[in-house]
């Protein structure tokens, strides 16, 4: 089954045909959303909303191991998830789709493994290319099929939020290697690594980062809302055409 893991801008997929809703209880607390079930070109597909559906969780707030249990709970074997991201390197503008190959972890504070605690035994998992490389080529292949120009790989840096990073963070993002920034990959990604669940990220640029572009002296987030509107048009056809892929 496949599931799609929504961010913001989205917490619903507007063709799915709905066919059920379940709560679902896990060792590690709620989800963010209920499982959303239902049929996308004949295939079936569980959505959860990664920041609730009311877009209720800041990014240091999410339940990401409980949202990644749930879903291997319910029968994954595939997850796509959606992440907005703001542009670090000069040929990510704003509205690009990328789908990165790699992450630079800068979060601290989230419970991060499910290999913790007197009952578990210390385990240590491969993280050397975080996503999946099956999927990362069924998202390059769907959106080419679709029509639609999506950049293959890039570093994405994962950082804490709420807020925004300072110009200064930024250029440390740079000179690490980053392509782009976002709040919600980590530890999502290495969550799925540990349940060895086949997962990639489908990135859509929304502003330039802090420093860079037309953000070099702000980030004006009322700027974001069109560009994140446009470009989640595009990441629906991505995922349709993934679902039209595995319909087969």
């Amino acid at each position: 089954m496949l599931a799609i893991i929504g961010g913001s801008g989205l917490s619903q997929l507007a063709n799915l045909q709905i066919t059920r809703r379940q709560v679902v209880r896990t060792p590690y607390g709620e989800p963010s959303s209920p499982a959303t079930f239902g049929l996308l070109g004949g295939v079936e597909i569980v959505f959860l909303a990664r920041h609730g559906y009311g877009h209720t969780l800041a990014p240091h707030e999410i339940n990401y191991r409980a949202n990644v249990w749930a879903l291997r709970e319910l029968g994954a074997g595939e997850v796509i998830a959606v992440n907005s991201v703001g542009s670090i390197a000069p040929h990510l503008a704003p509205g690009s789709l990328v789908v990165p190959d790699n992450i630079i972890d800068y979060t601290s504070g989230r419970p991060l493994t499910f290999f913790e605690g007197a009952d578990q035994p210390v385990t240590h998992v491969d993280f050397t290319w975080p996503f999946s490389a099956a999927v990362r080529a069924a998202l390059l292949a769907s959106a080419r099929d679709a029509g639609l120009a999506a950049h293959d790989g890039g570093v994405y840096a994962a950082t804490n939020g709420p807020r925004l990073e300072s110009a200064a963070e930024i250029e440390r993002l740079a000179r690490d290697g980053a392509a782009m920034v976002g709040m919600t990959g980590m530890p999502e990604a290495a969550l799925a690594r540990e349940l060895d669940l086949p997962y990639a990220m489908l990135a859509l640029a929304v502003n330039w980062a802090a420093g860079r572009g037309d953000s070099a002296d702000k980030v004006v987030l009322a700027d974001i809302a069109t560009i994140l509107d446009e470009g989640m048009v595009r990441v629906r056809r991505v995922i349709e055409r993934r679902a039209g892929q595995l319909a087969g």
